[in-house]
């Protein structure tokens, strides 16, 4: 199976791309350069290229090609889609778009989860990109054909990324170092809503499961681990990991959106909200897929893959001086 990744460096994408080496397919990534972070796999072609910036060399590096999948990873706008049409119409028998699980209802009617769940984010416009770019994407199915399946990740992660809800996405170590140093973290609401982060190798069983499928044109997935949990627990079990039992402190999502304007999307458009995905669908379509990988589990490799390496260690300097100041406005509101 010939497949391109646009993108395929990322934290999801990284498991993708090592999992379609595994089974053999003939993957190419055109991406702007080789990472830093995730080198292309041993068995991968590289194709560079900008895909945000430069049309004509995209045209030129796909010239005669053709492809049984297509995956993008990076696109987050109509005009992003747009592109992809112009370039992909009839290269592709299956183009797959990474969209969002934010773009669900939010807040949910229910906190249980389908594909039928209405995709409506008031909160977030990086989640209103991603309803627009699902929408035109359908319509050209409907009137033209364009062969399109549609991925919904929600919190995935791997060795590179621990995913918290108030963390650094870039730098994932500084809330570990927080930790360890006796720090208070910041753990929105009262903790005990439900979240689910899912392991990026048992996400690519899922997501590769449909490559070639043609029953799979024309529909939407989530892909997500089935282990639920609260936050409070995601933290604690970190803290176990570290070997240094968490300080917690509960802050209102909007008093943390008053300092922060990001959280106004992440938080209250998002991850503030209990989040449990129904995975019949995928399972359906895939059988075997099945999350192998538990948060006990993945937390802890994440954390030994940073604490490898020192320069993996870098802490968010600016993160952790918005954290202060919102504790110290909170416990300034309620002094204890």
């Amino acid at each position: 199976m010939k497949v391109l990744f646009i993108g395929g460096t990322g934290v999801i994408s990284n498991g993708c791309s090592d999992l379609a080496i595994k089974r053999g397919m003939d993957l190419t990534i055109l991406n702007r350069s080789a990472s830093k972070k995730h080198s292309i796999p041993a068995g991968a072609s590289l194709l560079i290229g900008d895909v945000h910036g430069d049309p004509a060399r995209l045209a030129e590096l796909l010239h005669g090609q053709h492809f049984d999948v297509v995956v993008d990873w990076i696109a987050f706008t109509p005009d992003d889609i747009e592109r992809d049409i112009r370039l992909l119409s009839g290269k592709t028998d299956q183009f797959v778009f990474i969209s969002s699980a934010s773009a669900y209802q939010k807040p949910p009617a229910h906190y249980i989860t389908t594909e039928e769940t209405p995709l409506e984010n008031p909160f977030w416009q990086y989640s209103r990109d991603k309803i627009a770019c699902e929408q035109r994407l359908m319509d050209e199915y409907r009137q033209n054909g364009f062969p399109v399946t549609i991925i919904r990740p929600s919190l995935t992660y791997g060795l590179s990324q621990i995913p918290l809800i108030m963390g650094s996405w870039q730098f994932p170590y500084t809330v570990v170092d927080r930790i360890k140093r006796g720090e208070k973290v910041i753990v929105p609401g009262d903790g005990s809503s439900l979240w689910v982060l899912t392991w990026n190798g048992d996400f690519a069983k899922g997501l590769l499961g449909l490559f070639g499928q043609k029953d799979a044109i024309g529909e939407a997935f989530h892909i997500t681990s089935d282990e639920v949990l609260t936050w409070d627990q995601i933290y604690k079990e970190l803290g176990r990991a570290i070997g240094v039992e968490p300080k917690i402190i509960h802050i209102p999502s909007d008093l943390i959106a008053m300092y922060s304007e990001r959280a106004v999307g992440s938080l209250i458009g998002d991850k503030s909200n209990s989040a449990v995905f129904d995975n019949s669908k995928i399972k359906r379509f895939v059988p075997e897929f099945v999350c192998e990988v538990p948060w006990a589990d993945g937390v802890r490799r994440a954390l030994a893959w940073h604490e490898a390496d020192p320069a993996r260690q870098e802490i968010d300097v600016e993160a952790n001086l918005l954290w202060d100041r919102i504790i110290a406005a909170y416990e300034r509101a309620f002094p204890v």
